[in-house]
């Protein structure tokens, strides 16, 4: 539906997810250049407002629950109480803006509730996953993710940075891994989603794509 000049353009939560070290934070930080100064700006589409970012919670996690990357791998009881804290901050995370009054706001999310149930999965096992996937945490962030944007970038990409803090993929084998995990787990709860190929090096392409994306959904 297009907007008439000077009402407010509402667009859905927008998910950025995937594989470790693909992208996902810087892409998130470009968008946030990006519509940062768009709030007043107006156009025969109405005015945009500035999105909520949710910075990636896991990291918080780590720090204020004294967890490190090799938990996810060398414990498994650890690696769920880990992902299972993830899932809780997501869901808080969300929480306190879908609670916020107005004026409303949409919100970028660098991550999202999935990702931590995925790495469940990979590193803990199915029935960790199922088990997060039946919390009514999770029910909650599905539906918002089924109601929004969900962005995937791709695994294989060649901008591999070792920071200290995030899991580094095991070689290319083990991160297609974790993109396909992804794929189906998505694929299995109906989530739609649209994919950044990993070939895609350009910043400003990437960000293209997803204004693409937001832009088609506006109309649908």
């Amino acid at each position: 539906m297009d907007k008439t000049a000077g009402e407010a353009i509402q667009y859905r939560p927008l998910y950025v997810i995937g594989a470790q070290c693909t992208g996902k934070t810087t892409l998130v930080d470009a968008l946030e250049k990006k519509f940062g100064q768009s709030e007043t700006s107006c156009s025969t589409q109405g005015v945009l407002l500035k999105p909520v970012i949710i910075r990636e919670v896991a990291r918080t996690v780590l720090r204020e629950k004294r967890f490190n990357r090799l938990d996810i791998t060398t414990s498994p009881s650890r690696a769920l109480r880990l992902q299972k804290h993830i899932l809780d901050a997501q869901f808080a995370a969300e929480r306190a803006i879908t609670n916020l009054e107005a004026p409303a706001r949409w919100y970028i999310s660098d991550r999202s509730g999935l990702d931590p149930i995925v790495y469940a999965q990979l590193f803990v096992g199915e029935e960790a996953a199922s088990d997060m996937l039946t919390s009514e945490e999770w029910r909650e962030l599905e539906q918002r993710m089924k109601a929004g944007i969900v962005i995937l970038c791709e695994a294989g990409c060649s901008w591999l940075i070792d920071d200290g803090t995030r899991l580094m993929p095991d070689g290319t084998t083990e991160w297609m891994r974790i993109d396909d995990a992804f794929r189906k787990q998505l694929f299995a709860r109906g989530i739609r989603y649209t994919v950044v190929p990993k070939d895609m090096v350009s910043l400003e392409e990437r960000v293209q794509l997803v204004q693409e994306q937001l832009v088609q959904e506006e109309h649908i």
